[in-house]
């Protein structure tokens, strides 16, 4: 045989080699790939809140090569938005977009991972959950229930509430029915205010029809497309209740187990990213957006000083008594306020007031 012959044999050898391992390896890849699908609490195309959850899903999509593809479905598609927490740790759904302060009926204490009244800026609130001991806690919460949840997002300040008359008082805020999230409609209900926990595209139907007297939702660029203003003219600052809101992927534990260290490098980066493009858009487009509502006939309040000192008054009394009743939200308490206070020292000196 001669030395072209085989030199060609061996090419081909090499050739068929190398097409079988090529081929194992992708057998091996398509039994590891992903296919999950996911609910939500808000629209796809909601300004931050649905579109952040969107993008976020996408983003991991191009970071693991299309290894893992999350379906979005919007708020209702899959199941109702309430049972998402349930739906996950049963795994009949793989994953929800939220933020833990729904689930404060389930576990009192994670509502103080999404947003707590006077609570801190971004920066702050991030610095306790990744580098204080927040997570921590927030992890152990979540695995009791068969759960695992990744922060996945952060929103800028949201505003106080829409009104459909000027507040000037404490005593103005009493009797009235108000949509409020979270731990800021426990100090609402303290001062004598209705409130209910009412979805997005619910609010404005049940504030024209007079179901509630006023509503607090989000950001001025969200509220703005929500149309609030069209019967609410009175837009109250700052969201003493929301100072930053963070927001969760919510997974089947079992499911996450099973996921490969890359795989879950891979989540846990897109929802990374979710924290950059969250907080830097919601403080890109806060200002034309109130530009806008100006234009359109909103008057912009700031809180007097008396009632914003009233409702901080309440929230130490709700926080308190959370804390007196539930022994994991005391633990959570006492680890956010131990960094708030650590953090102080470095806040005075390192900023401007």
């Amino acid at each position: 045989m001669t030395i072209k012959k085989l030199t060609t044999i061996g090419f081909m050898i090499c050739a068929l080699s190398v097409t079988l391992m090529a081929s194992g390896v992708d057998d091996a890849d398509a039994a590891k790939r992903i296919r999950w699908k996911m609910a939500s609490w808000f629209p796809s195309k909601l300004t931050q809140l649905g579109s952040m959850g969107k993008a976020m899903v996408d983003r991991l999509d191009r970071v693991s090569g299309g290894n893992i593809k999350i379906r979005f479905f919007e708020p209702g598609a899959l199941i109702p938005a309430k049972e998402c927490f349930d739906a996950v740790a049963k795994g009949s759904v793989d994953a929800c977009w939220s933020t833990p302060g729904y689930w404060y009926g389930k576990e009192p204490a994670l509502a103080m991972f999404a947003a707590v009244p006077f609570g801190p800026r971004a920066g702050e609130y991030m610095g306790w959950i990744f580098y204080g001991g927040g997570y921590k806690l927030w992890d152990e919460i979540y695995k009791k229930h068969g759960l695992k949840s990744l922060p996945c997002g952060v929103i800028a300040p949201e505003a106080s509430g829409w009104f459909r008359k000027e507040i000037k008082s404490i005593d103005d805020l009493k009797g009235l029915k108000m949509r409020f999230f979270g731990l800021g409609a426990k100090v609402m209900e303290k001062i004598g205010v209705s409130t209910q926990l009412i979805a997005g595209g619910d609010i404005f139907p049940a504030l024209e029809r007079g179901s509630i007297d006023a509503t607090e939702y989000s950001m001025p660029a969200i509220d703005l497309n929500l149309g609030f203003y069209q019967v609410a003219k009175h837009y109250y600052f700052p969201g003493w209740h929301q100072q930053s809101t963070v927001f969760e992927l919510l997974l089947n534990r079992k499911k996450w187990d099973a996921l490969t260290d890359t795989q879950r490098a891979q989540i846990e980066v897109s929802c990374g990213d979710a924290f950059r493009q969250g907080l830097a858009e919601g403080e890109a487009i806060q200002g034309k957006a109130l530009i806008e509502l100006k234009k359109k006939g909103v008057t912009i309040h700031r809180w007097p000083q008396s009632i914003l000192d009233t409702l901080e008054k309440k929230w130490a009394e709700v926080a308190a008594a959370d804390a007196a009743r539930d022994a994991t939200f005391k633990k959570v308490w006492e680890s956010y306020s131990a960094f708030r206070k650590e953090y102080a020292v470095w806040k005075d000196l390192g900023y401007l007031r």
